[in-house]
């Protein structure tokens, strides 16, 4: 069974910056995709950025584009989200997440993380 467990959440101002990391544990991931997403209070569960594990292909939600990069380690087994230029919009839970059945593409991930606060003050 995979595990994930993110961390680098934290506290940060405006125009700050906050790099998340994802280590997969459990067994060595060799699916499709690991990604990103964020559930703000009241909010639904938003997709943020993904990675393709194998291409290195990465994709992202518009209003995130250009401020955050998502990368992986392919032999660390880690996934990275390197968010720059935060707004307070971005305050949120970071979800990380894993897809080894190829619905990434749906926006469909099988393995969650426990998630990460960031918290963006203005």
């Amino acid at each position: 069974q995979l595990q994930l467990v993110e961390s680098g959440g934290g506290l940060v101002q405006a125009g700050g910056s906050l790099r998340l990391s994802c280590a997969a544990s459990g067994r060595t991931f060799s699916g499709y995709a690991m990604g990103w997403f964020r559930q703000a209070p009241g909010k639904e569960r938003e997709f943020v950025a993904g990675v393709t594990w194998t291409a290195g292909t990465t994709f992202y939600v518009d209003s995130v584009k250009g401020r955050f990069t998502i990368s992986r380690d392919y032999t660390k087994n880690t996934v990275y989200l390197q968010m720059n230029s935060l707004k307070p919009e971005d305050t949120a839970v970071y979800y990380c997440a894993a897809d080894d059945r190829g619905y990434f593409s749906r926006g469909e991930y099988n393995y969650w993380g426990q998630g990460t606060q960031v918290t963006v003050s203005s």
